[in-house]
């Protein structure tokens, strides 16, 4: 098992519509594709309180390259993306990291 560890940096404001978007849209859709989100967060200190960091839960590399493609090129994703953007950039940067579990760690 490993986990992906994303911090979704937002344009000055938008950190609501992404939340939004999240609760309304893309967990739907990430249900249907397979997806297995551990957590979402927001930051309350640290570097951008416009960050929604998540932890998504994989068997191997293998499925997520094939879980986020198939989300990717989704035609209900790209539409919602494209109407929840028409009033601009929701995101400003994306960080991924792909994380494997220690001996001692309470996630395996």
């Amino acid at each position: 098992m490993i986990h992906e560890l994303r911090i979704y940096r937002c344009m000055p404001g938008r950190l609501p519509d992404l939340n939004k978007r999240f609760e309304s849209v893309t967990l739907k859709l990430w249900e249907k594709h397979g997806f297995r989100p551990v957590g979402f967060w927001t930051t309350v200190l640290g570097e951008s309180n416009q960050d929604l960091t998540y932890l998504l839960e994989w068997k191997d590399l293998a499925e997520r390259e094939r879980v986020w493609a198939g989300f990717m090129s989704d035609q209900e994703w790209l539409k919602a993306r494209a109407e929840t953007e028409k009033n601009g950039a929701i995101v400003a940067n994306i960080t991924s990291s792909i994380l494997a579990p220690t001996a001692y760690s309470r996630l395996k």
